[in-house]
């Protein structure tokens, strides 16, 4: 009776463990759904004013236009604040002048002499949002003359 007992024992015992191995990963894999699910919500919040931007950045580009022809104090402040208020929801400019042209960041609308692929004026600002490209930038790209 007491090697009966013993196999009975040791068939529960590992059962039991099982079953607690089994628990031990539905567990993590609920923590790894809860933190994919966080991450996913997280990027989602971000993005989720991308149409609004889009919306807000033709005003941004008149200011801009408008401070090139006049000195008035009011035009380079209010760009100031539009810029501030678009750094605090994560849009940043992209740097163009000067760079190497990047596709995945600037758009040529022309090419003029210069130095081969570098970015020699910018036509229209572009913007990312956290890393993701919001607006590419409009530049002028430089070129060899034959």
């Amino acid at each position: 009776m007491k090697k009966h007992e013993k196999k009975i024992q040791n068939k529960e015992n590992e059962e039991l463990e099982n079953i607690e191995n089994q628990l031990k990963r539905a567990l993590a894999d609920y923590q790894n759904l809860e933190k994919r699910i966080a991450e996913q919500k997280s990027v989602w919040i971000k993005i989720a004013n991308k149409d609004l931007l889009l919306k807000l950045l033709p005003g941004l580009d008149s200011l801009i236009l408008a401070q090139q022809h006049t000195q008035d104090e009011g035009v380079k402040l209010s760009i100031k604040h539009f810029l501030d208020a678009l750094q605090e929801v994560g849009v940043t400019k992209i740097e163009t002048v000067g760079k190497d042209f990047d596709p995945k960041f600037m758009e040529a609308v022309a090419t003029t002499e210069g130095q081969e692929g570098k970015v020699i004026e910018e036509t229209r600002q572009g913007y990312t949002l956290f890393d993701i490209i919001l607006r590419p930038a409009q530049v002028v790209v430089g070129r060899q003359q034959d």
